[in-house]
């Protein structure tokens, strides 16, 4: 709520340390872009009941050393009559100039922080809209319920459902199967090398996925057929696997190989020395899972959690690792837990004291080097004012150094990967790569 304190994800945000947390989607559409004013009018009469957008975040005031440094809290503040078409700009140049200008740029502290950008021009006839936002606002799902009602079987949002906070049940996933269990909070595992290619820096990059390969890779599971996620899960732990079998089998001397030869899929997933048993320990995905019950579908802000799940990089068949994925994510609404609560609480409370403490373990690449996130929009014949959606184009925040974030965008038109990485200025487009591989081994293992 307006005024209020940020709850403990948020303040986490609030708090990255890799750079500003800026996250967003783009959505491409095919035919002449609508004009700046246009485009207000709609997000004018779509989103002006939304409180949550007039908001801006104020940092924690006074010194930064002592008692306020242990617990001093971000808070979201009002700007009544605040009006939404202040946030909307249009600009030249493409989705990759947009992400190196805004997404390391911080949101100017006197205006709620997100923006939607038109960017009007294509090569191939399209334009693009992109949500750029602080992560501390707003979620996937929070992106995808705004951005739908822009469409043209949307309608103007419910204000009061916007603020129908998740209550006592949360839609979760049931533990990992895994021997032990699933992880404890803190809890590493193994770590994975990247190539680390390139200038130590931020890099992003996006490969559109051929629907036929992405329909043969789900017929690969031997029991069922897969789902979407399901195969994007094996194919993101048959990426970290090639990884494991590159640095393996490098050769001692640094430079030996070329960079376009180090960090690809190098044996295609068959991978050498996981056999051996060398570094034993268990490599966690991190996947944001939308906590929101079914009554609470409107929500917006922040209502998921981060859960890990084990990547079968042991497994050298690209269909076994695909099977064993499967029902990773299997959804299950239960009550929120007072241990829970107590915990989440007292931890806000300090968050100072919560970051230096838990910040060295849950950024580690041990704790998670791989973070996947798939965003959707399922809905058939979707248009903005009858140009219709081609792409939906995921663009995560800044990842831990060492750490690679997969996040999958799909519509009814097909689906794009975004690989986002803080180890090289190289290493975003080598991932991308050994993941396209990773879907074709899998398609080629269609019975």
């Amino acid at each position: 709520m307006p005024g209020s304190h940020l709850p403990l994800m948020e303040e986490g945000m609030a708090r990255w340390p890799f750079g500003p947390p800026n996250a967003g989607i783009a959505l491409d559409f095919t035919g002449v872009a609508p004009t700046p004013d246009e485009l207000r009018a709609l997000v004018g009469d779509r989103w002006k009941a939304l409180p949550r957008l007039t908001q801006t975040l104020v940092a924690p005031g006074g010194p930064r050393t002592g008692l306020a440094w242990w617990t001093g809290r971000h808070r979201w503040a009002r700007r009544d009559g605040h009006d939404l078409g202040r946030q909307v700009d249009d600009a030249d140049g493409t989705l990759r100039d947009a992400v190196r200008l805004w997404f390391h740029t911080p949101f100017p502290a006197d205006r709620p922080p997100w923006s939607l950008h038109l960017l009007p021009f294509s090569a191939e006839g399209e334009f693009s809209l992109l949500f750029r936002m602080h992560h501390s606002l707003l979620d996937g799902r929070s992106l995808t319920t705004l951005l739908r009602a822009l469409l043209d079987d949307g309608g103007p949002l419910d204000g009061a459902a916007s603020l129908a906070v998740p209550g006592p049940r949360r839609r979760t996933v049931q533990p990992a199967r895994t021997v032990g269990g699933p992880p404890g909070l803190l809890t590493a595992g193994r770590a994975i090398p990247l190539p680390h290619r390139g200038a130590r820096e931020p890099a992003y990059t996006v490969v559109r996925l051929r629907a036929d390969l992405l329909r043969a890779a789900r017929e690969a599971a031997s029991a069922r057929t897969a789902t979407t996620n399901e195969v994007f899960l094996a194919a993101v732990s048959g990426v970290l696997r090639s990884c494991l079998s590159a640095a393996e089998t490098a050769p001692p001397v640094s430079g030996t190989a070329s960079d376009g030869d180090r960090g690809r899929s190098g044996d295609r997933g068959r991978g050498r020395g996981r056999e051996r048993g060398r570094e034993p320990g268990q490599v966690w995905l991190s996947v944001p899972v939308d906590e929101r019950p079914d009554d609470c579908g409107e929500f917006l802000g922040n209502a998921f959690a981060n859960v890990r799940v084990p990547a079968p990089v042991t497994l050298s068949d690209p269909a076994a690792r695909l099977t064993a994925c499967t029902g990773l994510l299997t959804p299950v609404t239960r009550p929120r837990r007072t241990s829970e609560k107590l915990v989440e609480g007292t931890l806000a409370a300090v968050p100072g004291a919560t970051m230096a403490l838990a910040g060295g373990k849950i950024f580690a690449p041990a704790y998670a080097p791989a973070a996947c996130s798939y965003v959707h929009l399922r809905e058939q014949g979707q248009t903005l004012a009858g140009r219709p959606l081609r792409r939906l184009t995921v663009v995560p925040m800044v990842p831990p150094a060492g750490t690679v974030t997969f996040a999958l965008g799909g519509c009814t038109q097909g689906h794009t990967l975004s690989v986002a990485t803080n180890s090289g200025s190289q290493d975003a487009e080598l991932l991308a790569e050994a993941f396209l591989d990773e879907l074709t081994l899998l398609a080629e293992r269609t019975p």
